[in-house]
């Protein structure tokens, strides 16, 4: 299903150590709007879209977003690595080093560790995809925090090319959710389904 090529999608070549900005940029690896929950999202939610053409987007989309944790986890790596516990000392880093040293983990930039509440596979087509349309919305948002942190441009770089698969990914959401839009068997999709609201009274 999937061929890994031994690349990141986007270069990284980060050569100034910064543990805090570390701190923060693991928000993307293991946060309630990051790359873990994404991939898991898209992958769940894609055995009950009704259409095909939908169901190998979000596969796509979700193969993607595994390449972009892969991209996070080198720039917590390169941002850490070689550091000495002086350099770690007194900065937002400091608490994740005592439990996982320089290793890279799923958390947030506040601590709080990944699960899979953090995202939602409904089942609705619809539901999913608007669901899908604001998580990319939400790590945009994200990532337009951590892009105004720092002013190195090694971190800039690779930080302004997942941004801006966020909005291609949102766009891409949206051709998908207009898609399903058009094939429903009924009109209007922001009120019930007049024959299901017979049903439910």
């Amino acid at each position: 299903m999937w061929n890994y090529e031994k690349r990141l999608q986007f270069p990284i070549h980060i050569k100034n150590p910064n543990p805090a900005l570390a701190a923060m940029i693991i928000s993307q690896y293991g946060g309630p709007d990051g790359e873990s929950s994404a991939s898991m999202r898209y992958l769940s939610q894609r055995y009950s879209m009704p259409y095909r053409e939908v169901s190998g987007l979000l596969t796509d989309i979700a193969t993607e977003e595994l390449s972009h944790l892969e991209m996070v986890s080198v720039m917590v790596h390169q941002l850490t690595r070689n550091l000495s516990v002086d350099q770690i000392k007194g900065t937002p880093f400091e608490a994740y080093y005592v439990d996982h040293t320089t290793g890279i983990w799923p958390q947030a930039a506040g601590g709080i560790p990944f699960n899979a509440c953090e995202f939602q596979s409904k089942g609705d087509a619809i539901t999913d995809l608007v669901e899908d349309l604001a998580a990319e919305q939400k790590a945009r948002s994200t990532y337009d925090n951590l892009i105004r942190l720092t002013d190195d441009a090694d971190v800039l770089e690779p930080l302004r090319f997942l941004r801006q698969r966020e909005i291609v990914h949102f766009q891409r959401f949206g051709e998908a959710l207009s898609l399903v839009q058009q094939r429903l068997d009924f009109n209007n999709f922001y009120a019930f389904n007049p024959e299901f609201d017979k049903k439910c009274k």
